[in-house]
């Protein structure tokens, strides 16, 4: 791997420790108000299972914002691992406990020790990631007998569109939201917080499915919508006009 190889490799996968692009994200909601300020929690908490006494994994988790609710629930140990040393820092500050342990380390670094933990959450990381069956299966070894996986990953209408942007009017109204290589996954080129961005599009068949030949039951299927509390938000209204995050509960049988 060459020079620019190797810079671009870090862009794509740790891109969190890029300090515009981290300034700019510690401006969204849902860096500065927690899980309140994210426009799926109210139906993202709503599949989390009974932690009380439970250990849980959190994959990529940012401010450990989900790492300190499972522990309000009454988790008794939980490890947050994300890629960046900046996100992992503003998890010990925010949101330290003393049963949260926090690492620097990736999804794909990681080692799943086998039947260990009772949970496990993954948020908005996994389209990130290229070959999803793998973590899949390593997501389903960790978790022990009766164990349940949650994710949130971006849903394939929204990866799939191009730029991830809207089409505009002459006066910057969204017009429609394009979608195009629909069934051609594999990496999609964005523009998010003033950056380039390389994400991962997969289908919706590559995810179920992919979490069904894991060994996964799946007992919840969402597409996310805003609260109505949040409709009155600029821009707000548009989400209903297209899905943007995908959340699922699985169970491993």
């Amino acid at each position: 791997m060459n020079i620019d190889d190797a810079k671009k490799g870090k862009h794509m996968n740790n891109i969190y420790d890029d300090k515009q692009f981290f300034d700019q994200y510690a401006k969204m909601s849902r860096s500065q108000q927690g899980l309140a300020g994210a426009g799926e929690w109210h139906q993202f908490k709503a599949l989390f299972p009974d932690l009380s006494g439970k250990n849980m994994l959190d994959l990529g988790c940012g401010y450990g914002w989900h790492c300190k609710y499972a522990v309000e629930r009454g988790a008794e140990q939980v490890l947050g691992i994300d890629l960046s040393e900046k996100m992992i820092r503003e998890a010990k500050e925010k949101n330290s406990d003393s049963k949260i342990t926090y690492r620097v380390c990736g999804l794909e670094e990681y080692n799943y020790p086998a039947d260990s933990y009772d949970c496990v959450l993954s948020n908005l990381v996994l389209h990130y990631i290229a070959d999803i069956d793998a973590i899949f299966g390593k997501i389903h070894r960790t978790l022990k007998s009766g164990g349940v996986f949650l994710l949130n990953i971006e849903h394939p209408v929204f990866t799939a569109g191009v730029n991830q942007d809207w089409i505009y009017d002459a006066n910057g109204k969204p017009q429609y939201w394009p979608v195009d290589d629909y069934f051609y996954p594999g990496e999609r080129a964005t523009y998010f917080l003033g950056e380039n961005v390389t994400k991962q599009h997969h289908t919706l068949t590559q995810i179920l499915m992919g979490l069904i030949n894991a060994g996964f039951r799946l007992e919840a299927v969402e597409e996310a919508v805003p609260d109505a509390s949040m409709m009155e938000i600029p821009g707000m209204t548009d989400e209903m006009r297209r899905p943007m995050m995908l959340l699922v509960r699985a169970l491993k049988q």
